[in-house]
């Protein structure tokens, strides 16, 4: 499991990785995504201990707001015997209501002060959206992160549909919590589900609010059971839309983020199939400035922190980096247009030292490929370079590391 591996990291030693971010020091890039691994005071408490950043408390409401809880409301899918690999959830906002939260962050400013602790809201009008910024702040919280994205559906303007879905509804209503909040900073989760991402960063740029969350997790049906039909998770043989979250939707939330970070000038805090340091990192060099993380708790536990911290430390000694701060948006100068990529020309080669002769190489070219393979009984397969044109199939069908490479050729 990825967590076993990770664990060889262990005995690295920690190095200071704290930074300041939105005005808000943190002790490291790595903090806890508004879930249920933050709807308990005692949870939170617990992942502070071990070595937690920071926390979003689950999304909280107004007193009397409905919250209509569904069991069982978890799905995954696994992929080749990998347990999660997405996970997906029917869950709805906290049964905790603002009154609860303001409790839990009075208690946990008090016990942990050095921490982050933030809260993120959710309301259907205006007057209990600038209720509950006003309540958060006077509660001690850090920042406020605006639920505009869940997949179940928002209770604002279009009830069952996202608010970050309507430029017009984002920028109003994220300037709504803007006035509110007098002293901490607000940012706003938007949704990749939209036709344009950064034109509503824009909105949210307008709407004078201080940074995005990007992203959320993935409006998906996880699964059918082919014997009854029933979709899942299937409750009673019914099911509906989860939001998929964990290791498959990250590449989804990379270009988000990087598409945001490109073209508006806002912090980003990245979220969304995170699971890793190294990870974070790919986040933070598309433009992120911290890193929250759900599912890879859910799956590992809060111990997880102590991979992300010793990984984080050790990349940051081997780049000779000295933050984390300094990797935000390393990676975006590379990414260009099709139209500006380089022209080169590419042959793969086999590596006959590393190969076991999985010929799955061989069968990947056959049929998916250029057919520039080709079987030796006993032998290494034997690439064409006549026939290959670099395309990268063959290496990424390879179980052995670097057995395959991809070469310029003259």
């Amino acid at each position: 499991m990825e967590y076993q591996v990770l664990k060889e990291l262990e005995l690295y030693p920690v190095r200071d990785l704290s930074y300041d971010f939105l005005g808000i020091h943190f002790e490291s890039p790595f903090i806890l995504a508004a879930a249920p691994s933050t709807d308990n005071l005692d949870m939170v408490r617990r992942a502070f201990a071990m070595g937690w950043a920071g926390a979003i408390l689950k999304t909280t409401s107004v007193e009397g707001t409905r919250v209509d809880l569904c069991y069982p409301m978890m799905s995954t899918f696994d992929h080749e015997g990998r347990k999660l690999f997405g996970m997906g959830n029917i869950d709805l906002i906290s049964e905790h209501h603002i009154n609860k939260v303001e409790f839990n962050i009075r208690t946990l400013k008090k016990e942990f002060p050095e921490k982050m602790v933030a809260a993120s809201i959710m309301a259907g009008r205006k007057e209990d959206w600038q209720s509950l910024v006003q309540r958060l702040e006077s509660a001690g919280a850090d920042l406020i992160e605006c639920s505009f994205s869940c997949p179940q559906g928002n209770i604002g303007e279009d009830p069952g549909k996202m608010l970050a879905q309507s430029l017009s509804a984002t920028e109003l209503t994220a300037r709504w919590v803007k006035e509110a909040a007098k002293r901490i900073p607000v940012s706003i989760k938007i949704t990749p589900h939209v036709t344009d991402i950064v034109e509503v960063a824009k909105a949210v740029k307008r709407s004078g609010c201080d940074a995005l969350t990007a992203s959320n997790s993935i409006q998906a049906l996880m699964g059918i059971d082919i014997r009854s039909f029933a979709p899942l998770p299937s409750l009673g043989g019914k099911s509906t839309y989860s939001g998929m979250t964990g290791p498959a939707i990250k590449p989804i939330t990379l270009r988000t983020i990087a598409e945001i970070a490109r073209n508006v000038d806002i912090p980003i805090l990245g979220t969304g199939g995170a699971s890793t340091w190294s990870d974070a990192v790919e986040f933070m060099s598309v433009g992120a400035g911290v890193v929250e993380f759900c599912t890879v708790v859910m799956h590992y536990g809060f111990r997880v922190i102590d991979d992300l911290k010793s990984g984080m430390s050790h990349y940051l000694d081997d780049m000779d980096l000295s933050s984390p701060a300094a990797i935000v948006g390393k990676a975006l100068p590379n990414i260009v247009t099709h139209d500006d990529l380089p022209r080169q020309k590419i042959r793969s080669h086999i590596n006959e030292k590393l190969c076991i002769g999985c010929e799955l190489c061989y069968v990947a070219c056959r049929d998916g490929g250029h057919m520039a393979i080709d079987q030796q009984p006993n032998k290494v397969p034997r690439v064409d370079r006549e026939r290959c044109v670099g395309c990268g199939l063959c290496q990424h069908v390879c179980p052995v590391d670097r057995c395959i490479d991809m070469n310029v050729v003259a």
